[in-house]
């Protein structure tokens, strides 16, 4: 994977400008990824690379804009010391990983690193760093694509079998 460092306070206007929030389909956003931060973002992006980002990724506006040009681009993972709490949950909810790392300071632009979830690190230059837990049900969602197609995978749902009265 091909790391696209950013540093902190990324915003969701930096992510996908506000004038294009009228697209919704994510390989059109994608094409306007990083528009105005960072230009060559949407046109050299590959499926598998990673961002990287530094404290508070995803600030700003709630929109599920940002991570949906993230995932048309082919990033499916965002890695960064912390997350704004809507961006981190939209994230999700789209089908793209948000993984928690303490040190991202120590991933430079255009590394290549590999991600081994399973044993809560990633690799970068022969130098593992450790990255928080992705908790099982978060997992289940990203694995599905997003939290619609999980919802409809869902074998079992609860069915309230007291009546009103």
């Amino acid at each position: 994977m091909r790391v696209w460092k950013f540093g902190d306070n990324i915003d969701t206007d930096a992510i996908i400008p506000g004038r294009f929030l009228t697209i919704n389909n994510p390989d059109e956003l994608a094409k306007h990824a990083f528009e105005g931060t960072r230009d060559e973002f949407a046109k050299e992006v590959k499926a598998g690379d990673i961002v990287v980002g530094g404290k508070n990724f995803g600030c700003g506006s709630s929109r599920e804009h940002a991570p949906l040009a993230l995932l048309g681009g082919g990033v499916h993972v965002v890695l960064a010391t912390s997350f704004a709490r809507i961006f981190f949950r939209n994230s999700i909810n789209v089908g793209v990983l948000p993984v928690v790392c303490k040190e991202t300071d120590k991933i430079a632009d255009g590394a290549k690193i590999t991600l081994d979830l399973k044993n809560g690190c990633v690799e970068v230059d022969g130098k593992k760093l450790a990255v928080e837990p992705v908790p099982p049900f978060m997992q289940g969602i990203i694995d599905a694509g997003g939290l619609v197609n999980y919802a409809k995978d869902l074998t079992e749902v609860p069915v309230c079998t007291k009546s009103r009265q």
